[in-house]
């Protein structure tokens, strides 16, 4: 494993975490999350993983309808939205219920 520190100028694909506001299309749905890099870091903004993730679930790839899920240590939570919106599962998303967002 490697960690390299960050550097804003240094990479271009790491400008759009630097947007205040994201915005995406799952579950006939417009999913607008805000994004804050710089004051809360690496979990207040939309990774490409969760993008990925959402896309496989609006595919069907997993049936959701019934299903209860947790949703852990998953940055801005699109992938628990998306699949709330999909599957009418009942989602738990601790740091949203403990009003850390």
């Amino acid at each position: 494993m490697a960690l390299v520190p960050y550097e804003e100028t240094a990479v271009m694909g790491l400008q759009k975490f630097h947007k205040p506001l994201a915005t995406f299309s799952f579950a006939n749905h417009t999913i607008r999350i805000r994004q804050d890099w710089r004051q809360l870091g690496v979990a207040a903004v939309v990774w490409d993983a969760a993008i990925v993730l959402s896309a496989y679930l609006e595919m069907g790839a997993v049936e959701l309808r019934g299903r209860r899920a947790v949703e852990l240590g998953a940055g801005t939570g699109l992938v628990g939205i998306v699949a709330a919106l999909l599957g009418e599962c009942r989602m738990l998303a601790p740091s949203f219920a403990s009003g850390a967002h």
